[in-house]
């Protein structure tokens, strides 16, 4: 099957954004492992505006933070107010942050259980990151053996991306039939200089590629008790699990939250297309999923880089 996913830098614009927030949220659970956080950010053309909900005992000068993250100066605007107590009252006794459907998938097209061109894309635009670590994207279409490559970087010229997508394919067992790098042409003007960006908005590269149904929720800047966030990873863990435990091809969980009760109203999975409508044996419930995959330290600025999934966390 013809089959494309997408990957995009830590320096991307979007990027920037989720980094931003989970860095925020990480600088509030290193004081206060009980934060309840939602940050939102939007960046673009010298100024960065942080805005959402925060209930924490922690002091982050968020200023201070989006300049860590993003590297140097820049306006910062903040509107951040405390969590809706009506919200509040609903995950103070355990239940889910809000409704919503996580999607977990896993399966054994590489070490890693996500989709090969996903995987295929994001370790390419890691490779060459390494070299020109700056805003950049990466696009692989998979046939049988046969590869469609698109690789655009900042500061990078294209002749060099060539060779370096040459290099990277040239041990495997792709063989490149189009490769474009840099098709509108060189670039140097990259990140919040030529484009805005918004937390949550490169959910495709987030979970799995194209390949796979999204839920919906974004995960960057969300403490643990949203389940739009932990009962993804939670369904990751799940799927892949089951891949083990079955020795499957493919597998597919979903999983369904109604805001303020602590049980899902939908746990399924698909094996290989056999349905399974009523997982058992797993603690689904949001207090139950952040003990099991640790989710109150403060470790999310990692996931906002390279994607939640695949890349060794807890949830793998």
């Amino acid at each position: 099957m013809v089959r494309t996913a997408e990957v995009v830098t830590p320096k991307h614009p979007d990027k920037i954004c989720d980094r931003i927030s989970d860095a925020i949220l990480d600088e509030c659970l290193k004081q206060d492992p009980n934060t309840r956080a939602a940050i939102e950010t939007m960046g673009g053309h010298g100024i960065i505006t942080v805005t959402g909900e925060l209930t924490t005992k922690a002091f982050v000068d968020v200023p201070e933070v989006v300049k860590n993250v993003y590297g140097k100066d820049i306006g910062v605007q903040t509107n951040i107010v405390r969590q809706s107590p009506e919200i509040a009252q609903g995950v103070d006794t355990g239940g889910a942050g809000d409704q919503g459907i996580m999607i977990g998938y896993a399966c054994n097209d590489n070490n890693e259980y996500v989709p090969e061109e996903y995987f295929q894309a994001r370790k390419l635009a890691q490779f060459i990151y390494n070299e020109y670590p700056y805003d950049g994207k990466t696009q692989v279409t998979t046939n049988g053996n046969s590869l469609r490559v698109v690789a655009s970087f900042q500061n990078a010229p294209a002749e060099d991306l060539i060779k370096m997508c040459e290099s990277f394919f040239r041990y495997t067992d792709y063989e490149i039939e189009h490769l474009h790098c840099n098709p509108a042409g060189d670039w140097s003007l990259g990140g919040f200089d030529a484009d805005a960006g918004l937390t949550g908005r490169k959910l495709a590269v987030d979970n799995y590629g194209p390949r796979v149904p999204l839920g919906g929720g974004a995960f960057s800047g969300k403490d643990a008790s949203k389940v739009d966030r932990s009962a993804a990873y939670m369904a990751r863990y799940i799927a892949v699990d089951l891949l083990k435990r079955h020795d499957a091809e493919e597998v597919f969980v979903q999983l369904a939250y109604a805001i303020g009760y602590d049980k899902p109203i939908q746990a399924s999975a698909i094996i290989d297309g056999e349905v399974v409508p009523f997982l058992k044996g797993y603690d689904l419930s949001p207090n139950g999923i952040i003990k099991l995959l640790d989710l109150k330290k403060p470790n999310f600025s990692k996931t906002a880089e390279w994607g939640h999934m695949g890349n060794n966390f807890k949830w793998l």
